[in-house]
């Protein structure tokens, strides 16, 4: 059980690292690495081997998600990066084709990417699906005390 995260350049590094930071809270096995839907092809088409579910990152065209869904029928998840073209990149990953699907998540969402692979790769985890709603009870627990905080410093 592993997730095999890519980057179609090096600028994309700071979404990545959000996707590594869930992984690694949750314990599941990651490699990340750059690869470029056009620029590197053959070595983007080489990457979509060896993994359970697969994590593209990338921003303007954002060609590299549907690349790697076209050499792999394991899941893909797509996060689109923000910058000068966020609708085309955005859509990009959300308008595959029929017959080649890709999950999107929102605009540098690389957490929520990671989770959602968690959750595909939970399905046949019971591990897994333990961390995963002992992740998601600390976050409904932060909520609470942030509210309780804000509550003492602005309520009635």
């Amino acid at each position: 059980m592993n997730v095999r995260i890519i980057m179609g350049s090096k600028s994309d590094l700071e979404v990545g690292k959000k996707a590594v930071k869930v992984l690694e809270d949750l314990e599941i096995p990651y490699q990340m690495t750059v690869s470029s839907a056009h620029r590197t092809p053959e070595r983007t088409k080489e990457l979509c081997q060896g993994a359970d579910v697969f994590i593209a990152i990338a921003g303007l065209s954002a060609a590299l998600p549907g690349v790697v869904a076209a050499h792999t029928v394991k899941p893909v998840i797509g996060v689109p990066v923000s910058g000068k073209m966020n609708l085309d990149a955005l859509l990009s990953i959300a308008q595959m084709p029929p017959g080649i699907p890709v999950a999107c998540v929102g605009l540098d969402r690389g957490d929520n990417a990671a989770l959602l692979a968690a959750e595909i790769l939970a399905v046949s985890d019971e591990d897994l699906a333990k961390r995963l709603e002992d992740y998601r009870e600390k976050r409904r627990q932060q909520v609470i005390s942030d509210g309780e905080e804000i509550e003492r410093t602005y309520g009635d």
